[in-house]
């Protein structure tokens, strides 16, 4: 029986658990859930996106925790296992973390420089100009990039420097390390602001606001396919980071309660960063005598126009606005760096280059790539419109390909569901093979088709057509099309198959249970 190749393991379950909620809990939590949640239906919203978490997210969480654990490879190396042609499948993952990174870190570097904006406020009595005009120096002509923005150069830089220094030292003392301090920081942090937003004139009217339920918005499919897309998007499943983190774990830990206990702290701070955002815009409202639909901005206006008002007006903003952006920036570090790690690990595992010249190669090609396209003055386009596609027609699509691939085509699941079992202290019951197998195909395929109907209809955020097509759905496109020619390149190393493994396992791993 061959030796299994030497493989990096977390130092224990809690480093591993600290980790993937680290993942899970990002920008997706703080700057894009509670505009989700406000546009889709306040309340009513809730009933998609705990369908979605139940029957998508938990059960594609531990799905995705078994397929790494039990292969022991990134996405690539662990869809080639379960058949030769579904690494197609594992590689159109690892190029929409490509894709995702470059655009997430510009997020993070705008997050940077608002830390240091907060402390006099730079943005002056108009945010909303400040943002698209002095700091992004926005471009009228989508996709036409004509000016070099430094301003948001240098911080986008210094966000790859440390998230490559941190990929260089490993998973157990980079990425490990990393989020058993950043975590607690933000959380530390974020209850701070929530007993401060809460604490507000006014809070109550922006509560009321976010929660309130419109239940006719429950008839737009474009509202369910945006819950399965921001659970996607926010859990981290759909585009192989838990894959790939869970290929770094010991044979005998315990995968169903580390999904579960990931998958609710990440809903868990979802509704309390939907709380404070809320309650903060609840008393702006207040302070201006209008309605709260009257100050909130969507997307990047609710963190970088609507808060910076609020920071200028109330009590102790300075305080406020640093806290709530430091936020952003370490929430946002935690996921870009797991993000980067799936691309990083596929091209160690395929290719067996060594883990230094890996993370300065593959991620300084990531790097590269986002300074170019976000430091420009159509950077914001290409965000926007990136975003949105390559979230609701790139994640989606993959993760609906590997359900279906795993557990309509290969039949799959019971097998995986007694490699969970055999390790776990809560065992899976049918429900899950019903989930995988049956409901969230079917629901993510009916929501994609009614979803594809509203998009033909209209452009999105009415965008000349030209620039969609090619920054839109052709980076959608792409990354499949990567995929699958990746799939057929012939590498350097193939995965060990899984009756060639040793299964072997060290004292560690009973320490770290």
């Amino acid at each position: 029986m061959a030796q299994e190749p030497q493989r990096e393991q977390w130092g224990t379950r809690a480093g591993f658990l600290m980790a993937a909620i680290g993942s899970a809990i990002g920008l997706g939590n703080i700057w894009r859930f509670p505009a989700v949640t406000y546009e889709n239906g306040g309340g009513a919203f809730m009933v998609p996106y705990l369908l979605a978490l139940l029957t998508a997210g938990i059960p594609l969480l531990i799905l995705e925790y078994t397929l790494g654990r039990k292969y022991r490879s990134s996405p690539p190396g662990a869809t080639r296992l379960l058949a030769r042609p579904a690494e197609a499948i594992g590689w159109w993952q690892v190029a929409i973390c490509f894709v995702i990174a470059t655009y997430y870190a510009a997020i993070l570097a705008w997050a940077v420089r608002y830390v240091g904006f907060s402390f006099d406020q730079s943005w002056g009595d108009d945010p909303e100009g400040f943002l698209f005009g002095e700091f992004l120096k926005v471009s009228d002509d989508p996709g036409s990039i004509s000016t070099f923005v430094p301003g948001v150069a240098w911080p986008l830089i210094a966000v790859w420097v440390a998230v490559l220094v941190i990929l260089v030292l490993g998973v157990r003392r980079g990425i490990e390390r990393a989020n058993t301090i950043f975590i607690p920081l933000l959380v530390a942090f974020f209850l701070v602001l929530v007993v401060r937003a809460l604490t507000l004139d006014g809070a109550e009217l922006g509560l009321d606001a976010l929660f309130a339920p419109d239940w006719g918005a429950l008839d737009n499919g474009s509202v369910w396919v945006a819950a399965y897309g921001q659970i996607f998007f926010s859990l981290s499943v759909g585009f192989g980071i838990m894959i790939t983190y869970a290929s770094y774990l010991h044979r005998k830990s315990d995968l169903t309660g580390s999904a579960l206990v990931a998958g609710f702290a990440n809903s868990s701070f979802e509704v309390l960063a939907g709380i404070a955002v809320f309650a903060t815009l609840g008393f702006m409202a207040q302070d201006a005598g209008v309605g709260v639909d009257e100050v909130t901005s969507s997307g990047v206006g609710l963190a970088f126009v609507a808060f910076p008002q609020i920071i200028s007006q109330m009590p102790m903003g300075a305080l406020f606005g640093v806290l709530f952006f430091s936020s952003l920036v370490i929430a946002g570090l935690t996921s870009l760096i797991s993000i980067v790690q799936v691309i990083v690990a596929a091209v160690e595992d395929r290719t067996g280059m060594r883990r230094v010249p890996a993370v300065l190669t593959v991620g300084g090609a990531v790097a590269v790539v986002s300074v170019l396209l976000f430091s420009s003055d159509s950077g914001l386009h290409f965000l926007d419109v990136s975003d949105h596609f390559i979230n609701q027609y790139g994640i989606v699509l993959a993760g609906l390909a590997l359900v279906v691939t795993v557990s309509w085509v290969l039949r799959k699941l019971p097998a995986l569901q007694e490699n969970a079992d055999a390790t776990s202290a809560i065992r899976l019951g049918i429900w899950w093979r019903v989930c995988l197998g049956i409901v969230t195909p079917l629901v993510l395929t009916w929501m994609m088709i009614d979803s594809l109907t509203d998009e033909f209809d209209q452009n999105y955020g009415d965008y000349e057509t030209s620039f969609l097509l090619w920054s839109g759905w052709g980076v959608a496109g792409a990354a499949l099309a990567v995929g699958v020619v990746l799939s057929l390149v012939r590498w350097r190393r193939n995965p060990v198959l899984p009756e060639e493994v040793a299964d072997t396992t060290d004292t560690t791993e009973d320490r770290s249970r």
